[in-house]
């Protein structure tokens, strides 16, 4: 077939509409991109020489523009988190320099940036609506800091430090995943398998087949321990053999920081060339510069409510460990007077158990998945008034077990729809847990007639699949983290603003994105909610009313430990990006034992490396950031208060609450600030008081 007639009918170019999953092809990627980058290459000149600082001049040309590459891009970044393969990976890795190029190019153009500042400083800024206030005001803040103040030598640098920047993270990655993967553990032993689930030794069974022992079993062996999550944490939790419990900690804690895969040398690299930015663009460190576009006002403000967490998790966090030791002296361990960090999680286990007697195994046959929707689906419509409805065959999808929604408003007008992948299937989906945008809503015109375009999202999770008839068996975090998702799915879904540059989640600042997804997840504990959905999936029997209890009361086990475990990485990551300085006095280790004696209540060991392994702030989005999950935590806390407030089982006033957050948190998106989105649901600022109530950490008036 030649070139021209795969580029006539490429799917990827289609450019609006639902995407035709079922006709792409890996092989269609690069055509699509080489026509695509090449057609928007030239329509960005065009917009450059005849740009007018007014809104239909200026912001509609350019979201036309911008509208094409992520609709495109946005496709086969889906499929590269949910369907991927040699083939996709490739001509991923082909493109993916390409479309940095292209957006580089965009995002430092000075015409379209000096018709943003005209528009700004013009008499038509008045007759703008807010939301169109704060999308030219995000542009403009967006473009200096992607460097269009820059000229000559100081732009070049500044490109060049973002190139380099971009490799060193994914190095990073690369490096992370390599350590991960070369360290195992063979047990052959009966003694040696002491403690471990039969679900751990299946997996460790598996494991050692696919290493090559075709005659492994769960029963006899040999089994393969691994450093990946699902084998690592069950084995901490569960093995009764000390000394092969330090050997697994002590290979985790020194990934990526030796040998060929070293990550300190990136470490200091990419903190050197972060502040190098910084300087450029005119912020004293790096910091500063990151939180130009999020919601905290400066970092004494992060700092102050991290140190505000921090004395009221310390206090518990000791009292935790002093009762771990007395439990573990009860059991008659000799270890008990000096617990190592080996030797938390198992205890921690082995008390969890005794303490709420119940396992995260036996509640499974209570929450098959069709049930869990049905109740997810009941509490949002109790809530904001909304109905979901099953669309599936209404749209192509990308694997057959995929299902498609429709959402509609009271008069039943549907408002917006979303896919669902909610299976494991680790030879082509990516780990955890997301939402996407696959269709912003917006403004649409055509043939002279204004028609709003209707949001879809995209819901992913990696739940156990339907096994021998049964249906997805899930756990109560599986619960929780659909939840999560869904929170985040309204979010896009439920907005009200028409400009796509700011409806939904976009254009909202990064530390307030998680409020409504974090919010979802308090309603797993309300007693209605779990009862409307907890059913013995083959006898239909609903949850025994003391496994509700077990479930509240579980929920703050720990949480001292938890929540300064999560300040300690947080002030780490502010601290590296504000004080420290490469090639000082002190290394970024040394940063992190300073600053473990007043964040941690068992100090690392000398030789760990957690660093080497932060992906979050080395190779992900969250530098300097990773304070934006307790930062959201705060506001969604706060938020699920005023129910409780108002009372969860006063119906009618639940439902004026709830109209109410999706008017401002979930209708708004990011059309304002988010603290006067916040403080039009509240009518006040936010207060941490909820979210250490919630976490059994407030203390006593």
């Amino acid at each position: 077939m030649s070139e021209a007639v795969i580029i006539s009918n490429n799917p990827l170019l289609k450019g609006a509409g639902l995407p035709p999953f079922t006709e792409i092809q890996p092989e269609q990627v690069v055509p699509a991109f080489n026509q695509l980058l090449s057609e928007l290459d030239r329509e960005l000149v065009t917009l450059e020489a005849n740009v007018e600082p007014t809104w239909s001049g200026l912001v509609q040309p350019l979201e036309n523009l911008t509208e094409r590459l992520y609709w495109s891009w946005g496709i086969v970044n889906h499929l590269m988190g949910v369907k991927n393969s040699p083939e996709l990976r490739e001509a991923f890795e082909t493109v993916q320099p390409q479309v940095i190029q292209f957006s580089n190019k965009l995002s430092q153009s000075q015409p379209i940036y000096n018709a943003f500042k005209a528009l700004h400083a013009s008499d038509i800024w008045a007759t703008l609506s807010t939301a169109q206030q704060r999308i030219v005001e995000s542009a403009i803040r967006d473009a200096e800091l992607a460097g269009v103040g820059l000229q000559g030598e100081a732009r070049e640098r500044f490109n060049a430090i973002q190139m380099e920047l971009a490799e060193i993270s994914t190095k990073f990655s690369n490096h992370l995943l390599d350590s991960t993967k070369a360290f195992s553990l063979t047990l052959t032993t009966q003694e040696e398998i002491d403690g471990l689930p039969p679900s751990l030794l299946s997996l460790a069974a598996q494991a050692a087949r696919s290493a090559g022992e075709e005659n492994a079993t769960t029963e006899n062996g040999p089994w393969r321990i691994t450093l990946d999550a699902p084998s690592y944490v069950p084995f901490m939790q569960h093995s009764t053999r000390r000394d092969l419990r330090e050997k697994l900690y002590k290979a985790f804690i020194a990934r990526a920081s030796s040998g060929e895969l070293d990550n300190n040398p990136l470490i200091e690299r990419i903190l050197e060339l972060r502040q190098e930015l910084s300087e450029l663009l005119g912020y004293e460190t790096y910091a500063e510069l990151s939180l130009a576009s999020k919601m905290a006002p400066n970092v004494k403000a992060v700092e102050s409510l991290l140190e505000e967490l921090r004395s009221r998790s310390y206090d518990a966090a000791l009292k935790e460990l002093d009762e771990l030791k007395a439990f573990a002296a009860s059991k008659g361990a000799p270890e008990a007077e000096d617990l190592w960090h080996w030797d938390i999680p198992f205890w921690a286990e082995r008390q969890r158990e005794e303490k709420f007697a119940f396992t995260a195994e036996e509640l499974r046959p209570y929450f098959p998945l069709p049930q869990v929707l049905d109740g997810l689906f009941g509490l949002v419509n109790r809530l904001f008034g909304v109905t979901v409805t099953p669309a599936d065959g209404q749209a192509p999808v990308w694997h057959e077990d995929v299902r498609y929604f429709q959402i509609a408003d009271e008069a039943d007008h549907p408002i917006a729809y979303f896919y669902l992948d909610p299976y494991s299937r680790p030879a082509e989906k990516r780990g955890g847990a997301w939402m996407d945008v696959c269709i912003n809503r917006g403004k649409v015109l055509e043939n002279g007639v204004t028609t709003i375009r209707l949001p879809v999202a995209y819901l992913v999770c990696n739940q156990t699949p339907p096994v021998d008839g049964k249906p997805s068996l899930m756990t109560f975090d599986e619960v929780e983290t659909l939840f999560h998702e869904f929170g985040h799915g309204l979010h896009l879904m439920l907005t009200k603003v028409d400009y796509p540059s700011a409806a939904g989640i976009n254009n909202v600042e990064w530390d307030a994105v998680e409020l409504p997804s974090q919010f979802m997840e308090n309603w797993c504990y309300d007693r209605p909610t779990l009862f409307g959905m907890a059913k013995h999936y083959e006898t239909g029997e609903p949850l025994p009313d003391n496994y509700y209890h077990k479930l509240v009361a579980a929920k703050n086990y720990m949480t001292g430990t938890g929540m300064l475990r999560q300040i300690h990485i947080s002030l780490l990551d502010i601290e590296l990006h504000h004080r420290y300085r490469p090639g000082g006095e002190e290394t970024p280790k040394d940063v992190r034992s300073r600053l473990a004696k007043t964040t941690t209540v068992l100090p690392p060991l000398p030789e760990d490396a957690f660093l080497c392994a932060f992906g979050h702030i080395f190779a992900g989005g969250y530098a300097a950031g990773y304070y934006s999950y307790k930062w959201a935590e705060v506001l969604s806390a706060d938020a699920f208060a005023a129910f409780e407030e108002a009372g969860l089982d006063n119906e009618p006033a639940i439902k004026e609450t709830g109209r109410r957050y999706r008017d401002t948190v979930l209708a708004l998106g990011g059309s304002q600030h988010p603290m006067e989105v916040f403080k039009s649901f509240r009518g006040r600022e936010p207060s941490t008081e909820p979210l250490l109530k919630h976490n059994g950490l407030a203390v006593a008036a």
